[in-house]
């Protein structure tokens, strides 16, 4: 076959839709301005939480002899747990050591998920019958109450505030809030923080001690943690603000950040539990008193929390009866 008249057809065809756009200039850049956007629902808090010092925010309940897994007592809160074929649980999936999603398996880990395991594990013989339901921190309370959850286990400091509408296990971690900037900003303390915009997130108890500073504090809201990390990271605030261990998680996702200054307040995680469930409330205490003495609180802190390299044992509970 001759191809030679396809060729010059071809070409042809190519120097027409050349010549067609030849002398034309290209359009300018479409003008576009880089967005910064601040993280979800990001608001000045200008009002101090309500402080209630009223009550030992940390007495509870004493335990009682723990029940075989599956054989809880007729018509008692765990009874009902069991009948629902698992125990629904309140946790938090961004805040890196405590309760986070691993990328790597799209699983839920960390301290307090794996304190929700070992419940699971006293109501059912089995640490998987759990349902972890991720709620923000301002949602603890109102999933209590609503009845969403049977339990909160997501670095919920006991207060008295809090006990006017739910109730808490033993103190089961104790936690030190800091100052969390960027290296080479000059803050070092709270006392630099005079004029700075400092990030908590909503819910928490970590604004109250900031209101307290000699000097003036803007405090600025968001819904979690990782949202301070963002605000931080794209200039909208100055440092962040929290307990510690969740500062030391959010170091471990930008090195160029540091825990900085003395203790500005104090943080004593408890399982929250709805009021008007007492049994509940001992039982938990039973299986936290359990892994104290048998040393999984210990493996559990070594596994998860280790990296933050300093050495805590289990917090001696206070019970009221």
């Amino acid at each position: 076959m001759n191809h030679g008249p396809i060729r010059a057809a071809l070409a042809a065809v190519c120097l027409l839709i050349a010549g067609c756009g030849a002398g034309i200039p290209a359009p300018d850049p479409l003008p576009a301005t880089a967005v910064n956007p601040a993280p979800h629902e990001f608001a000045e808090i200008t009002t101090p939480p309500q402080s209630a010092t009223d009550c030992d925010s940390e007495a509870t309940l004493r335990p009682g002899a723990l029940p075989s897994p599956g054989a809880m007592p007729a018509g008692s809160a765990m009874a009902a747990i069991i009948a629902n074929g698992r125990v629904r649980i309140g946790v938090d999936q961004n805040t890196y050591l405590f309760g986070f999603r691993n990328p790597a398996t799209g699983q839920l880990e960390g301290f307090d998920i794996d304190i929700a395991r070992e419940i699971a594990r006293a109501l059912f013989g089995d640490p998987d019958k759990v349902e972890l339901r991720s709620v923000t921190a301002a949602e603890r309370l109102t999933s209590l109450r609503e009845k969403k959850v049977d339990l909160i286990v997501r670095t919920f400091s006991a207060t008295c505030e809090r006990r006017q509408d739910v109730d808490f296990s033993a103190v089961y971690y104790r936690a030190s809030q800091r100052i969390l900037a960027p290296r080479g900003s000059g803050i070092r303390s709270k006392d630099d923080l005079g004029g700075k915009r400092v990030c908590v997130a909503k819910g928490t108890t970590s604004a109250a001690p900031l209101f307290s500073l000699p000097a003036r504090v803007t405090v600025l809201g968001v819904t979690n943690w990782t949202d301070c990390l963002a605000a931080l990271q794209q200039g909208h605030v100055d440092a962040i603000s929290g307990d510690d261990p969740i500062l030391f998680g959010l170091t471990a996702q930008d090195r160029n950040l540091e825990v900085v200054g003395d203790s500005i307040g104090e943080g004593a995680y408890a399982v929250g539990v709805a009021k008007g469930t007492p049994d509940l409330v001992r039982f938990v205490n039973g299986v936290l008193e359990r892994i104290r003495l048998d040393g999984t609180w210990q493996r559990i802190y070594n596994e998860r929390l280790g990296v933050l390299g300093t050495a805590q044992s289990p917090p001696v509970p206070r019970y009221s009866d």
